[in-house]
């Protein structure tokens, strides 16, 4: 003999059941405006630090200054020692 499989069926009041809802929309709506606002915090913070760094790279036109430098300190002093 085969036992029956009960099955529990558990109603929820009209009241519980606009509670569960309304409690699901709050938790979808906060989860929502904190990946909004994280977003938004994110592109200020990326449009604001765009190209910040300095690269040290002479322009196209100009001549190299290191260079230039370099050849200079060379030619008229000698080896300068500094001790601490």
């Amino acid at each position: 003999m085969t036992t029956p499989v009960l099955q529990v069926q558990e109603t929820l009041s009209p009241q519980a059941e606009e509670a569960s809802t309304a409690l699901i929309a709050v938790v979808i709506t906060v989860v929502f405006l904190t990946l909004l606002s994280v977003v938004t915090l994110i592109f200020f913070y990326l449009y604001k630090n765009k190209g910040s760094y300095v690269t040290y790279e002479p322009a196209e036109g100009e001549p190299s200054t290191i260079l230039q430098m370099e050849s200079d300190s060379a030619k008229g002093r000698e080896k300068e020692e500094y001790f601490i």
